[in-house]
Protein backbone atom coordinates (compact mmCIF):
# COMPACT_ATOMS: atom_id res chain seq x y z
CA UNK A 1 0.00 0.00 0.00
CA UNK A 2 1.60 3.50 -1.13
CA UNK A 3 1.29 6.31 1.16
CA UNK A 4 -1.31 8.72 0.48
CA UNK A 5 -2.36 11.47 -2.04
CA UNK A 6 -1.22 14.97 -1.16
CA UNK A 7 -4.18 16.76 -2.09
CA UNK A 8 -3.34 18.78 -5.13
CA UNK A 9 -5.97 21.95 -6.67
CA UNK A 10 -5.00 23.85 -9.28
CA UNK A 11 -6.62 27.28 -9.73
CA UNK A 12 -9.27 28.55 -12.03
CA UNK A 13 -6.86 30.76 -13.98
CA UNK A 14 -4.52 28.17 -14.15
CA UNK A 15 -7.12 25.25 -15.28
CA UNK A 16 -8.23 27.35 -18.00
CA UNK A 17 -4.92 28.37 -18.90
CA UNK A 18 -3.68 24.87 -18.94
CA UNK A 19 -6.54 24.13 -21.26
CA UNK A 20 -5.53 26.82 -23.51
CA UNK A 21 -2.42 25.43 -24.14
CA UNK A 22 -3.29 21.82 -24.96
CA UNK A 23 -5.74 23.16 -26.74
CA UNK A 24 -3.42 25.29 -28.98
CA UNK A 25 -1.12 25.11 -31.22
CA UNK A 26 2.60 23.65 -30.93
CA UNK A 27 4.54 23.13 -27.93
CA UNK A 28 6.83 21.20 -26.67
CA UNK A 29 6.72 17.58 -25.99
CA UNK A 30 7.68 18.31 -22.30
CA UNK A 31 5.52 20.85 -21.97
CA UNK A 32 2.45 19.53 -22.93
CA UNK A 33 2.88 15.86 -20.68
CA UNK A 34 3.77 18.01 -17.81
CA UNK A 35 0.07 19.91 -18.73
CA UNK A 36 -1.48 16.87 -18.96
CA UNK A 37 0.68 15.69 -15.69
CA UNK A 38 -0.65 18.49 -13.70
CA UNK A 39 -4.85 18.04 -14.84
CA UNK A 40 -4.59 14.52 -14.07
CA UNK A 41 -3.31 15.72 -10.64
CA UNK A 42 -6.08 18.02 -10.56
CA UNK A 43 -8.62 15.19 -11.07
CA UNK A 44 -7.33 13.05 -8.22
CA UNK A 45 -5.28 10.46 -9.67
CA UNK A 46 -2.36 9.78 -7.33
CA UNK A 47 0.73 10.46 -8.75
CA UNK A 48 1.91 6.52 -9.60
CA UNK A 49 -1.33 6.70 -11.90
CA UNK A 50 -0.57 9.91 -13.40
CA UNK A 51 3.08 8.32 -14.17
CA UNK A 52 1.79 5.53 -15.77
CA UNK A 53 -0.48 7.77 -17.77
CA UNK A 54 1.85 10.03 -18.95
CA UNK A 55 5.02 7.89 -18.90
CA UNK A 56 6.91 9.28 -15.98
CA UNK A 57 8.14 7.79 -13.13
CA UNK A 58 6.26 9.10 -10.10
CA UNK A 59 8.97 11.11 -8.77
CA UNK A 60 8.81 13.08 -11.57
CA UNK A 61 5.00 13.82 -11.44
CA UNK A 62 5.71 14.57 -7.22
CA UNK A 63 8.93 17.23 -8.92
CA UNK A 64 6.20 18.98 -10.87
CA UNK A 65 3.58 19.49 -8.48
CA UNK A 66 5.76 20.71 -5.87
CA UNK A 67 6.86 23.25 -9.04
CA UNK A 68 3.57 24.23 -9.41
CA UNK A 69 3.14 24.77 -5.62
CA UNK A 70 6.49 26.40 -5.14
CA UNK A 71 6.55 28.59 -8.22
CA UNK A 72 2.87 28.39 -9.83
CA UNK A 73 2.16 27.16 -13.48
CA UNK A 74 5.30 28.83 -15.07
CA UNK A 75 7.78 27.08 -13.17
CA UNK A 76 5.78 23.59 -12.93
CA UNK A 77 5.51 23.58 -17.11
CA UNK A 78 8.74 25.49 -18.07
CA UNK A 79 12.53 24.51 -17.18
CA UNK A 80 14.48 27.43 -15.54
CA UNK A 81 17.32 29.02 -18.68
CA UNK A 82 20.78 27.08 -17.85
CA UNK A 83 23.44 29.26 -18.27
CA UNK A 84 25.36 27.27 -20.71
CA UNK A 85 29.18 27.99 -20.84
CA UNK A 86 31.29 31.40 -20.96
CA UNK A 87 32.41 32.93 -24.36
CA UNK A 88 35.82 31.53 -24.86
CA UNK A 89 37.02 35.08 -27.05
CA UNK A 90 36.01 38.56 -26.02
CA UNK A 91 34.03 40.09 -28.85
CA UNK A 92 37.17 42.52 -29.09
CA UNK A 93 39.23 39.44 -29.56
CA UNK A 94 37.21 38.66 -32.14
CA UNK A 95 37.85 41.54 -34.39
CA UNK A 96 41.36 41.82 -33.83
CA UNK A 97 41.66 38.03 -35.45
CA UNK A 98 39.25 38.96 -38.02
CA UNK A 99 40.83 41.65 -39.11
CA UNK A 100 44.21 39.91 -38.93
CA UNK A 101 42.75 37.49 -41.36
CA UNK A 102 41.46 39.62 -43.77
CA UNK A 103 45.14 41.41 -44.02
CA UNK A 104 47.81 40.11 -45.86
CA UNK A 105 49.54 36.28 -44.30
CA UNK A 106 52.91 36.72 -42.87
CA UNK A 107 55.78 36.62 -44.71
CA UNK A 108 56.68 33.24 -46.41
CA UNK A 109 53.18 32.06 -46.57
CA UNK A 110 51.23 32.22 -49.52
CA UNK A 111 47.58 32.29 -47.58
CA UNK A 112 46.05 32.13 -44.07
CA UNK A 113 45.23 28.52 -42.61
CA UNK A 114 43.50 28.10 -39.49
CA UNK A 115 46.59 26.37 -37.57
CA UNK A 116 48.61 29.86 -38.93
CA UNK A 117 45.73 32.01 -37.87
CA UNK A 118 46.11 30.65 -34.07
CA UNK A 119 50.19 31.15 -33.90
CA UNK A 120 49.77 34.03 -35.36
CA UNK A 121 46.92 35.32 -32.62
CA UNK A 122 49.13 34.28 -30.08
CA UNK A 123 52.25 35.48 -30.99
CA UNK A 124 50.90 38.96 -31.70
CA UNK A 125 49.12 39.01 -28.17
CA UNK A 126 46.16 39.30 -29.57
CA UNK A 127 44.34 36.49 -27.40
CA UNK A 128 46.55 35.02 -24.41
CA UNK A 129 46.03 31.50 -26.12
CA UNK A 130 43.04 29.67 -28.84
CA UNK A 131 42.43 26.56 -30.06
CA UNK A 132 41.75 25.60 -33.34
CA UNK A 133 38.14 24.89 -33.39
CA UNK A 134 37.69 28.12 -31.89
CA UNK A 135 39.47 30.18 -34.72
CA UNK A 136 37.48 27.39 -36.94
CA UNK A 137 33.90 28.67 -35.76
CA UNK A 138 34.40 31.97 -35.80
CA UNK A 139 35.77 31.90 -39.25
CA UNK A 140 32.83 30.21 -40.13
CA UNK A 141 30.57 32.09 -38.49
CA UNK A 142 32.25 35.66 -40.79
CA UNK A 143 31.90 33.59 -43.46
CA UNK A 144 35.98 33.59 -43.79
CA UNK A 145 37.63 30.95 -45.97
CA UNK A 146 41.39 32.49 -45.97
CA UNK A 147 42.90 29.52 -47.42
CA UNK A 148 40.32 29.75 -50.81
CA UNK A 149 42.54 33.42 -51.66
CA UNK A 150 39.12 34.71 -53.66
CA UNK A 151 36.93 34.49 -50.73
CA UNK A 152 39.17 37.24 -49.18
CA UNK A 153 38.85 40.88 -49.15
CA UNK A 154 42.38 42.49 -49.32
CA UNK A 155 43.13 46.12 -49.73
CA UNK A 156 45.73 46.47 -52.66
CA UNK A 157 47.75 48.31 -55.13
CA UNK A 158 45.33 49.68 -57.87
Amino acid sequence: MGRPCKPFALSPADRKSLQTLLSGGVQQVRVVLRALALQQLDAGQSSPQVGQNVGFAASAIRTISARYNDGGLERALYEKQRPGHAELLAPAEKQRITAMVCSQPPAGQARWTVRLVVAEAVKRKLVPRVGRETIRVLLESHDLKPWREKNVVRGGPG
